[in-house]
C-alpha cells in the first residue's frame, strides 16, 4: 500500500501524517485508517475512516478513534466491532485501557464463547472474563437467561449477581425465578440465591420468600427450598 507522510513541528512536537497507510507503533501493536495523525513526543494518534487496531489477538475496527501508543488508551467510535479471543462484541463507543479492559457504549452486544451480554453500557476485563452492566441489561449462557437493572457476571465461572428486578429464566432446568436481587453460581454445587420479594417456579411447584435458595443438580434439574 503506497503512503505518504508529512512531518510537521506543532507547539515543539513532530507530528507524522499518514494517508492510506498504517502506522505501526510500541509493543508490536499497528493502527490502519484512510487517515492517520501521529505525535511522535505524546504518542497521540487521531485515526479517521475505516479505522482497524491489532494488538496480540485484539482487533477494533470503527469509523474514527484516537489513542496513545505510550500509555495504550484510546477510544473509538461509529459502527465499532472488538474482538478477542473468543469475545466479540459491538457498540456505538468503545473506550480501551491496554488490551484488558473495554468500556462499551451504546446498544451493546457482545459474546464471549457460548455465553452473550448485551445492555447500553458495558464494562469488560477481558482477563477474568468480568463483565459489569451498572445500568443494565442481559446476560445469557447454557444455564439460561438473566437479566436485572444492574449485572454482574464471570463468564468462565458461570457466576451472575444482579440487583434491581431481577429475574432468571433457565429452560434447561425448568426454572423460573425473581426477586429484589438474585446470586446464581452455575457451577460444582450450583445454586442460585434470591432476597427481596424473591419467587421461584419450578415444575409444579410455586414458591414465595423474602428468601429462596434453589441448588441445582448435577443432572439438570433445579431442587427449590
Amino acid at each position: 500500500m503506497k503512503w505518504q507522510v508529512k512531518k510537521i513541528a506543532l507547539a515543539a512536537a513532530v507530528v507524522a501524517t499518514c494517508t492510506m497507510g498504517t502506522l505501526y507503533a510500541a509493543g508490536a501493536a499497528s493502527l490502519d485508517a484512510d487517515t492517520v495523525e501521529y505525535d511522535m513526543q505524546t504518542g497521540e494518534i487521531t485515526a479517521t475512516g475505516n479505522v482497524l487496531m491489532k494488538q496480540d489477538d485484539s482487533r477494533i475496527a470503527g469509523a474514527q478513534a484516537t489513542y496513545n501508543a505510550k500509555t495504550q488508551q484510546g477510544r473509538v467510535t461509529g459502527g465499532v466491532i472488538a474482538e478477542k479471543g473468543d469475545m466479540r462484541l459491538t457498540c456505538a463507543t468503545l473506550t480501551v485501557d491496554g488490551t484488558a479492559h473495554y468500556i462499551a457504549e451504546g446498544d451493546v452486544q457482545g459474546a464471549q464463547g457460548d455465553r452473550t451480554f448485551a445492555g447500553p453500557v458495558v464494562d469488560y476485563q477481558t482477563a477474568q472474563q468480568y463483565v459489569t452492566m451498572a445500568q443494565g441489561g442481559t446476560l445469557t449462557s447454557a444455564e439460561g437467561t438473566f437479566t436485572a437493572d444492574q449485572l454482574q457476571g464471570w463468564l468462565q465461572d458461570a457466576h451472575y449477581t444482579g440487583t434491581g428486578n431481577a429475574h432468571i429464566v433457565s429452560p434447561p432446568r425448568d426454572l423460573e425465578a425473581g426477586g429484589d436481587q438474585f446470586d446464581y453460581y452455575g457451577q460444582g454445587d450450583g445454586r442460585a440465591v434470591l432476597t427481596g420479594n424473591a419467587w421461584a417456579v419450578q415444575g409444579n411447584n410455586t414458591m414465595r420468600s423474602q428468601r429462596l435458595t434453589i441448588y441445582l443438580a448435577q443432572d439438570g434439574t433445579a431442587k427449590v427450598q
